[in-house]
């Protein structure tokens, strides 16, 4: 099976830099069932092709764990050595390991940046023909070319085989146009050569992260990816939805935070926020951390990657929030001592719970707003004054930069039930500092504009000595 990458970028052979791949050399990799090969038809500053050839080995496709395609008797005769399926999957996987993670040594600005490509793959099998390719490659900046495959050119009475030809071009960085084929391929020939389980939904997730979740079919994706098996397919949707709500950079609608941000490459407005309250942690010394409605565990991966922090609770009233904070944390494969640094809890925010006392420091990162504003007060009662930790980190929504979103038609969830101009947020954050003894210093987060102040706002609450 052949796959051949294209580019007229200038200098096109910065290609080779992406890849990690020299032009002047054949490389060979030891993949699942076969070997895979790398090298380049053309190299030159004007056009660079790169070639990925996966060479099968018959016998070691028909052992029953590489790739049993139905009956006994398929394993032995079938097409999986001449087509794009989940054994090119892989082989991409292993070959282009960095590029797919989109980094680059020697050319990072690129490795960022889209270019010219064109993608060529001679016999794609494809369960719903061309219309599939069109619907999954063409809403992420592809324009699609597909040509049915003849069983045998020599024979037309024979029909067509259930094979398409596919010439993807478009710009786009690299590291996407990879990862939408890790994805897709497999997808469009809906089987896989083996086993599928939970951490397939890792690597749905992992390679489909900045396209998988606005993609018109990602359920049909999801489905297929995890070849039908319903229990993963709903893991893998639950936690496209928790991600949606809780990376509230998609607070306003997609294409118009797009809008906001096109004019510069700005750090996506979830990062900078999490950004802020980890150097907040840090100065305030804190070594035992409450994530107060941590969610889906966005925060707790990033505490629980800092080990400065020797003991970390995320506490939410959602079961399946947790459920999949759990997962993403990979406690299944933590040792007794790890999963004892990192626990989760279930609890309501508006309620005294004594496990929650004790802690140097709790955030509260883009939560207060799903609370109805009659029920504030209970929270406040139960966060600064049972659990009373030595620093309290809030995070809000800023309303009045709501204007720079300019479609815009409300808050920036559903599920908000307020928004707060940033004299509301003052006002509050006074009154609670002073009712329990804190002091406050409010933080703006993200670009500031001279009128609007910025995205969010970040009250950092000290217990006075």
């Amino acid at each position: 099976m052949l796959l051949t990458i294209s580019t007229t970028h200038s200098p096109a052979t910065d290609l080779g830099y992406l890849l990690v791949k020299h032009p002047d050399r054949v490389q060979s990799f030891e993949t699942t069932g076969g070997t895979a090969h790398v090298f380049y038809p053309r190299a030159d500053v004007e056009r660079c092709t790169v070639a990925l050839l996966l060479e099968i080995d018959p016998v070691e496709l028909a052992r029953p764990a590489k790739g049993h395609h139905g009956s006994a008797l398929g394993r032995y005769v079938n097409d999986r050595p001449y087509v794009a399926s989940s054994l090119l999957s892989v082989a991409l996987g292993k070959v282009f390991r960095s590029a797919l993670n989109g980094t680059s040594r020697d050319r990072a600005e690129l490795a960022d940046t889209a270019i010219p490509l064109e993608i060529e793959v001679p016999a794609v099998p494809c369960r719903g023909g061309g219309a599939i390719v069109e619907r999954l490659f063409t809403p992420l900046g592809w324009t699609v070319t597909t040509t049915t495959v003849p069983l045998d050119p020599e024979f037309p009475d024979w029909g067509d085989s259930p094979c398409t030809q596919l010439r993807l071009t478009g710009t786009l960085r690299l590291a996407d146009a990879l990862n939408h084929l890790y994805v897709l391929l497999p997808v469009l020939d809906d089987a896989k050569h083996y086993w599928v389980d939970q951490d397939e939904v890792d690597k749905l997730l992992r390679a489909g992260d900045g396209w998988l979740g606005g993609h018109p079919d990602r359920e049909l994706i999801a489905r297929r990816y995890l070849a039908g098996r319903r229990s993963l397919t709903q893991s893998a949707l639950e936690r496209l939805r928790a991600v949606d709500e809780q990376a509230e950079d998609v607070d306003a609608p997609a294409d118009a935070v797009e809008r906001a941000e096109a004019a510069e490459r700005r750090t996506p407005l979830v990062r900078l926020r999490t950004a802020a309250v980890l150097a907040a942690l840090a100065e305030s010394g804190a070594a035992r951390v409450l994530d107060l409605g941590c969610g889906p565990g966005a925060l707790l991966l990033a505490l629980d990657a800092e080990p400065r922090y020797t003991q970390i609770v995320g506490a939410d009233v959602s079961a399946a929030a947790l459920s999949i904070a759990e997962r993403r944390l990979k406690f299944d494969r933590k040792s007794d001592r790890q999963r004892a640094r990192t626990t989760l809890i279930q609890t309501a925010l508006t309620y005294h719970d004594d496990r929650l006392c004790g802690f140097d420091a709790a955030v509260l990162m883009e939560v207060i707003e799903h609370v109805d504003e009659a029920r504030l007060p209970a929270l406040e009662r139960a966060v600064f004054g049972h659990a009373a930790p030595g620093a309290v980190l809030v995070t809000t929504p800023n309303v009045e930069y709501n204007a720079r979103y300019q479609t815009l038609d409300g808050h920036r969830h559903h599920d908000h039930r307020f928004e707060w101009t940033r004299a509301e947020f003052a006002a509050w954050s006074a009154r609670v500092a002073e009712t329990f003894g804190y002091t406050v210093d409010l933080r703006p987060v993200g670009d500031l504009d001279p009128e609007l102040g910025s995205p969010t706002q970040l009250a950092f609450f000290r217990r006075a000595a």
